[in-house]
C-alpha cells in the first residue's frame, strides 16, 4: 500500500511528538551525620528504617535558632536536621527552588548519637 503524503507527514511527526524519557541525574553534594537524632522520631522508629529509604527535606527559614535549617523526615515523621555547620549550601539550593533528593546512607547503632545515622543529599538535574 503506497504512502500517501498526509501519510508520510503523520508517520514523520510521530516521533517528534511522543515525549522523550525523562532522565535525571542524581548528583551527590553532601554526606553528614543526622543532628538531632535523640530529641525527635529517630530511636522510635529505627527499627523500620533501612538503608536506602527515601528522606524528605524541609526547609525551615524561621528556624529561631538556624536561618538556614533544613529538617529531616522518614515517612513523615522528624528525625532531626542537617548539621547546622554543613547545610548552608543545601539551603540556599532549596531557597533557589532546586530540586534536592536525600536518602539514609548508613545506620549504626553506636552509643553517640550523631553517629547512628549518615544522611546522604543528592542535587537532582
Amino acid at each position: 500500500m503506497p504512502l500517501t503524503r498526509c501519510s508520510l507527514l503523520l508517520a514523520l511527526a510521530l516521533p517528534l511528538a511522543a515525549p522523550a524519557a525523562a532522565e535525571s541525574i542524581m548528583v551527590l553534594v553532601q554526606s553528614s551525620p543526622l543532628a538531632g537524632f535523640q530529641f525527635y522520631a529517630g530511636r522510635e522508629l529505627w527499627d523500620e528504617m533501612k538503608a536506602g529509604d527515601a528522606l524528605v527535606l524541609v526547609r525551615e527559614p524561621d528556624n529561631p535558632r538556624d536561618v538556614h535549617a533544613v529538617r529531616v523526615e522518614w515517612r513523615g515523621r522528624k528525625l532531626g536536621y542537617l548539621p547546622r555547620a554543613e547545610n548552608r549550601a543545601v539551603a540556599a539550593e532549596m531557597d533557589r527552588g532546586g530540586k534536592v533528593a536525600a536518602r539514609i546512607a548508613r545506620l549504626s547503632r553506636h552509643r553517640d548519637p550523631w553517629r547512628r545515622i549518615l544522611v546522604e543529599v543528592h542535587v537532582v538535574l
